[in-house]
Order: structure tokens, then C-alpha cells, then sequence
């Protein structure tokens, strides 16, 4: 943090007049965000069926060939939740969908939700024992499946509960003009919705704010994923914050999205951005850096749904024709490192960034409203930045057994009190939920969540991040749960311990993976069929890229895994003087990693 990033009320007065004419939108925004009454009938649902009766001609959703209006893309949503309906799918049913990021995607999730269903959105990377796990934690009744993720699905069919029947699928192109046609044991869902009614459902008006909306899958230090519950209270306080106070898109913008839709990001931030104001959403099944440009171009895009990772990519593409005198004016997303955040805004002559905080399972979030650099931005939620013992990990307490703020600057573990107002919807485990709840914070018989997010506060309401705690570490815009990546190495022959923990790499966003391991005797490391083993296992963004081997492995009392020490070394060969290796971008196989290939990399040369 520099002494520029502080916000000292000379500043926050400065900065009001450009923020008046939006006065009006971020009012309404705020009564959106603060609505008490869980049991009031407000849902992603009925704020695609205000933007349809709003703005009906306008386009609601695009992709690479395709376009539909408001008033086509609720008619369609409807349709499908009439097929659904007459599936035996009702509110609270929880539907598993695994598609790319496509429109099929957005409809299938609207439709459940104008049906009060609940759509768990499987991160489309896991495969294996990962998927598994995935589907039976949150015992979907039925199962939506792309025909892209059809062979993966089917891999580990045999193994879910309850996959017998109720398997739709949906083809693999543009099914809203030609469904295709469903292999043999599959229903096609959408020859079942098209000759359905296209009007609104009674049922919508059910759909309460205390409802559940999606199933959002996140990482955490327990090893396989939890599924958070994105309840419609949450998805309308983010309509409320980011479409009307923080972005404030009206019905010419469009948003140009790349991230993928079972990311919070997309389908809870992007997406009320965009219904908020009667926007359009331009969706893209993969981020490319080189396609970036002229995809802008290609839709107009006055804003982009983003993340630190992605940002980075840009800035490292060389100029092109197309980033000059480009569209976008704003955007939105989160971990824009304050490194890259000014050289980012004045290259391609960005206005607006709206930096946002937020988890899927929290009950808080920050969104930079006023349009301050380097920040995460403001929070109407009641929260606190406690001290932080970082040797020890874990909240200092004082002699009352009390917890203390941390002063102004000074870095802090970020705490959000739980209140009606402020509820905690937590996982589908009971017992996960309560695992980060803090009791008698700062008085006895409170509650707050524990976000496992360090942060400082830089005046105003206003926070920077800083760092995140625990086995999770964050690469490639997605949080890595250590256990899980230790699982997938343990199942290896002859490797007896595997230790994993995030380190940095010059130049880049989060933390890769590193794993210290501890080889069975007489075993040699076989660098490509362990690099063949993690792609076969996990998500390419979760398996390690450095290796370091160890002749033992030290655990505290209750065998925990001692980290600290090989975090602080990571993989410079100068400070240690156990073998390592590392797997250079596009290879595939670990080589040794000595003095030389070290500097390279710190240098830059290789780009993670």
C-alpha cells in the first residue's frame, strides 16, 4: 500500500461530483441491497421477466453466431421451465447443469429459477473422482448435461446417486434453432420445451429472497469441493450493488464476458449488471488474449466481466489495431493487482473499474462504487478487520478473550457480523458452515463470518486486499484446495507424502502450485507419467508446477502438515538443497530446476 492509496476526506469530497449523476440508480441500488424481509417474492426470475417487459427489443443475450432479444430469451427461459415442471422439477429441486458458457447455459439456469429450482453449476473442468464427489454432495433429482460434457458425465455415471433417469441433454450448438437430436438413454430437453407455453409462470411470484437460487461449487481446506448456497437474497443484494450502485449499464451497453458461467462472477455479478439496467451479455466459451480485441470490437462491449488473471494476459499481448479507440469505457470483476491497475487503465483507456470483493458463501461484499484506484471499494455490511497471528494462524484475543481491530493500514484478518440483515446461507454441510462462524468476537454471544481473507483498511468504508489464508491459495482466477491436489498425488505409486502450498511467480496473479514430496526408498520421480497423472486428475489450474523432494516430512502434534518453512524457500534451488523440478508452460514433463532455468523464470522468460 502506498500513502496515495489512503482515503482522506479531501479525497472521498473530490471525487463526489463525478459520481451525481448516478445518484438516482445507486438509491434504488441501495434499497435492492438492504432489503430485511427474507420472505419477500423478489428472484433472479422476476428481474429477467422486469428487463423483458422493460426492454423486450432489445438484446438480452449473444454469442459467437447468435442473438436474442429480451422478449425471445423469457419466452425461452419459460418454455424450458414448463418442460421442467412436467419432469417433476419444483421448488427447491436441486438440478445439476454442466454446460459451457453458452446461452443454453443462462436459460436453463433462469428457467429453474422462475421455478424456484436450484441449479448446482459443476465447474466444467472436474473429471474423475472430483466430479463425483461434486455431484453426489448435492444430490441433484435431476441432471442437465451439454453434449461438450457428455462423455466426461457419462465416465462417471455409474457412481452418482440417483442417475438412472432424468438425464437431459442438449446439443452442442445452436439448439434454440435446431435441438439436435439425444443419444440413446438421454432426453433432449430442449424438443421438450418447443412446443410449450411461452408466457410467464404463476410460480415466479413464489420465488422469495430466503430461497435458494444456485449451488456455487468453491474450494476449501477440507480437500473436495463444498457447495455454497447463492441464495436469490444474495443474487438481488448484487443486483442492487453492482447493476445499480457500482456499474450501472443501461439498455445500449454490452457486456462482454469470458469467465465461465459456474463462476459466481458470471452468472451472480455480470449477469444482475446487466438484467439491472437492460443491458446485453456477449458470452465467450474460453478466454483467448489474442481474440480479445476484436471480439470487442465485434459486439460493441462497453464493459467486461474480468479477473486479476485476465487483465495480466492483456497487458502482455503485444498492441493490435483493434485496442485502439476501443469500446469498453468500464469493467468489472476482481484481483486487479494495484501493480497493473494504473499501466491497465491509461493502455486501454479504461474510464471505470469497478473492483468488487465478494465469496459465494459470505455475507459480504465491497464494490467500488466511488471509482477510487486500488481498491475493493466500499461495503454498506457491518464488518471488522481484526489482528492477525500469522505464525500461529489464527485471530489474537486479548486478555478478555476478545478480538482487536487492526489499526488504519494495517493488514488484518476481514470479519463480517451476522445479522438478519446480513444473514449467512454457509454450505450444504451444517457442520462447514459452522466451521468458519467466529463466536464472542467482540462481545459475548455475537457471530461473525470468518472470510480467511486478510485486508487493511484505507479510510472511508473503504478496504484493499492483501491476502488470502489457510490451505487455499488462488491461480488462474480459481481458488486451489491443497488437500485436494495432495489426494490426487498420494494416489500416485511411490509417493508416500505430498505436501502442496502456493507459491509466486514474478510477473503473475495468485499462486501456482508447489508439492513437497517425500518418495517411498529406492523410488525414482517419473517426471512424465506424474505430469500425465495430475492432468489426468485434476483441473488444469490446480496441478502443481514445481516439485521439491524431501527425505522427510515434518507435521505438528496433530499431524498437520509444517508449511511456513517451505513457503518461505518455494522452489529457489540456492536456499535448499533438496532436488526440485518444475514444469515449464506447454510442456509436458517436470524437469530439473537448477540456478539457471531459476533466474529464467524470475526474469520473466517463461510465461505461467
Amino acid at each position: 500500500m502506498t500513502h496515495a492509496d489512503l482515503i482522506t476526506p479531501t479525497r472521498f469530497i473530490a471525487q463526489l461530483p463525478a459520481t451525481l449523476s448516478r445518484v438516482p440508480r445507486m438509491l434504488r441500488g441501495l434499497y435492492y441491497a438492504g432489503i430485511r424481509n427474507r420472505e419477500k417474492s423478489l428472484s433472479l426470475a422476476w428481474a429477467l421477466e422486469r428487463a423483458a417487459n422493460l426492454y423486450p427489443n432489445r438484446p438480452a443475450v449473444l454469442d459467437e453466431q447468435r442473438q436474442l432479444s429480451y422478449a425471445s430469451f423469457n419466452s425461452w427461459a419459460n418454455r424450458l421451465a414448463q418442460a421442467f415442471k412436467a419432469e417433476g422439477v419444483c421448488h427447491g429441486s436441486v438440478v445439476a447443469v454442466m454446460l459451457e458458457s453458452r446461452i443454453e447455459v443462462l436459460a436453463v439456469l433462469a428457467a429453474l429459477a422462475k421455478l424456484g429450482a436450484v441449479g448446482a453449476l459443476v465447474n466444467t473442468t472436474q473429471r474423475g473422482q472430483v466430479l463425483i464427489h461434486s455431484l453426489n454432495l448435492v444430490k441433484p433429482s435431476h441432471f442437465v448435461i451439454g453434449e461438450e460434457l457428455h462423455a466426461p458425465f457419462e465416465e462417471v455415471r455409474g457412481e452418482l446417486l440417483k442417475s438412472s433417469g432424468h438425464c437431459y441433454w442438449v446439443a452442442d450448438g445452436d439448439s434454440f434453432s435446431e435441438p439436435g437430436h439425444a443419444p440413446t438413454g438421454w432426453q433432449n430437453l430442449i424438443r421438450l420445451a418447443q412446443n410449450l407455453a411461452g408466457e410467464n409462470l404463476p410460480e415466479t411470484a413464489q420465488v422469495r429472497l430466503k430461497d435458494a437460487c444456485f449451488l456455487i461449487y468453491t474450494s476449501g481446506t477440507t480437500g473436495l469441493p463444498k457447495a455454497s448456497i447463492m441464495s436469490h437474497g444474495k443474487w438481488i443484494k448484487a443486483y442492487g450493488g453492482f447493476g445499480h450502485s457500482g456499474l450501472g449499464l443501461n439498455n445500449t451497453d454490452v457486456l462482454y464476458l469470458t469467465l465461465p458461467c459456474y463462476h459466481n462472477n458470471a452468472v451472480t455479478v455480470c449477469w444482475s449488471a446487466v438484467l439491472a439496467g437492460g443491458a446485453a451479455i456477449a458470452l465467450r466459451r474460453r478466454f483467448s488474449a489474442s481474440a480479445f480485441w476484436k471480439d470487442v470490437k465485434h459486439y460493441q462491449a462497453t464493459c467486461f466481466g474480468y479477473i486479476g488473471e485476465l487483465c495480466r494476459y492483456l497487458l502482455n499481448q503485444p498492441p493490435c489495431p483493434e485496442e485502439q479507440h476501443n469500446s469498453l469505457t468500464c469493467m468489472i470483476g476482481n484481483g486487479l493487482r494495484p501493480s497493473i491497475w494504473s499501466e491497465f487503465k491509461q493502455r486501454f483507456g479504461i474510464e471505470r473499474i469497478t473492483e468488487f470483493y465478494a465469496s459465494s458463501e459470505g455475507n459480504i461484499g465491497f464494490t467500488n462504487v466511488f471509482n477510487f484506484d486500488n481498491t475493493v471499494g466500499y461495503s454498506p455490511a457491518p464488518y471488522a478487520i481484526v489482528r492477525y497471528d500469522l505464525e500461529n494462524d489464527r485471530p489474537l484475543r486479548n486478555k478478555k478473550h476478545f478480538m482487536e481491530k487492526a489499526k488504519k493500514g494495517e493488514p488484518g484478518l476481514l470479519i463480517s457480523e451476522i445479522s438478519p440483515k446480513w444473514p449467512f446461507d454457509g454450505y450444504t454441510d451444517p457442520a462447514k458452515s459452522e466451521a468458519v462462524i467466529l463466536r464472542n468476537v467482540f462481545k459475548k454471544g455475537d457471530a461473525w463470518f470468518n472470510t480467511g481473507d486478510l485486508m487493511r483498511d484505507i479510510g472511508f468504508k473503504h478496504t484493499q486486499f492483501v491476502d488470502r489464508l489457510g490451505d487455499t491459495f488462488r491461480w488462474k482466477g480459481e481458488n486451489v484446495s491443497t488437500t485436494e491436489v495432495e489426494n490426487a498425488l498420494g494416489t500416485f505409486p511411490g509417493i508416500e507424502d505430498a505436501v502442496v502450498y502456493g507459491v509466486e511467480i514474478p510477473g503473475t496473479n495468485g499462486r501456482c502450485g508447489m508439492a513437497a514430496l517425500r518418495l517411498a526408498q529406492g523410488t525414482e520421480i517419473p517426471t512424465a507419467g506424474l505430469a500425465a497423472h495430475l492432468d489426468r486428475e485434476l483441473p488444469p489450474y490446480a496441478a502443481p508446477l514445481f516439485l521439491r523432494l524431501l527425505k522427510e516430512v515434518e507435521t505438528t502434534g496433530t499431524f498437520k502438515y509444517k508449511k511456513a518453512d517451505l513457503k518461505k524457500t518455494a522452489y529457489n534451488p540456492g536456499e535448499v538443497s533438496d532436488q526440485m523440478f518444475v514444469r515449464l508452460p506447454g510442456e509436458a514433463s517436470f524437469q530439473c530446476l537448477d540456478a539457471g532455468l531459476y533466474q529464467a523464470i524470475q526474469s520473466g522468460y517463461y510465461r505461467f
